[in-house]
């Protein structure tokens, strides 16, 4: 059994919106309304599990009352490793893998879902995205992690605070759309730790787990339109003109 989860508490303040940023409408609709939709047409979960605030709790579970979406609390904003573990009694004890996306992402398809849902059998399966440049509306890309491989197997993540000029040249990225083995990831969500700037719980970190624990990491490409996330107000305005 699959099972996808949303990760939507997040405040989003650099959009400037007096709504949650999942609520932003894009063409009349909210963002999060465009990705729930595709997970439910895909046949993957028709009750997704939506990870909110206290504070957007209501207000995301009005705009999606007519879906059948299951919602987890996260109390304290410690990081998107932490809403995740806030998801695993919602998301029960009877999946053995699941999707985690982003709320700000509503441009992945129906059958992206379904291909990723019935092609990974790893423990973990990264979604990345190959870009010809960073130029014009694929400049939202640029401050994203690189994608680093070794004849072909992905080998490491670099995120681009943390990536010289060299590494910042590589044009594969990750847009953070994981699918995990359940077992696996319970198993070692407790080892994350928030020695960091944020003092958060990275969902990242897992992967760097993968890496030190030498197990493959699985990936799978998706066009940079589906990838495309929305951040910011200029995000938005490129966004708008891809729907």
């Amino acid at each position: 059994m699959k099972k996808v989860v949303i990760l939507a508490a997040g405040k989003g303040k650099r959009m400037g919106a007096e709504v949650p940023k999942v609520l932003v409408t894009v063409k009349g609709k909210p963002m999060i309304e465009y990705l729930v939709r595709a997970v439910i047409k895909s046949g993957i979960d028709q009750h997704p599990v939506i990870v909110v605030s206290p504070d957007n709790k209501e207000f995301i579970e009005k705009a999606l009352h007519k879906y059948a979406c299951r919602f987890a609390v996260q109390s304290k904003q410690l990081g998107t490793g932490h809403a995740l573990a806030c998801a695993k009694k919602a998301i029960g004890k009877r999946a053995d893998h699941f999707f985690v996306f982003y709320g700000d992402h509503p441009f992945v398809k129906a059958t992206t879902i379904r291909r990723i849902g019935f092609s990974h059998n790893g423990v973990i399966t990264i979604m990345t995205t190959g870009v010809r440049d960073f130029k014009g509306w694929r400049r939202n890309f640029y401050h994203w992690g690189r994608v680093l491989r070794n004849y072909g197997h992905i080998k490491a993540i670099v995120e681009f605070k943390d990536a010289d000029e060299e590494i910042r040249k590589v044009r594969e990225v990750n847009p953070a759309m994981y699918c995990f083995n359940a077992k696996w990831l319970w198993q070692n969500i407790d080892k994350l730790k928030n020695d960091n700037v944020q003092q958060e719980y990275y969902l990242t970190d897992l992967i760097k787990l993968a890496f030190k624990e030498g197990l493959r990491v699985e990936s799978f490409p998706i066009d940079p339109e589906e990838a495309m996330g929305i951040n910011t107000k200029e995000e938005l305005e490129i966004a708008k003109k891809l729907v």
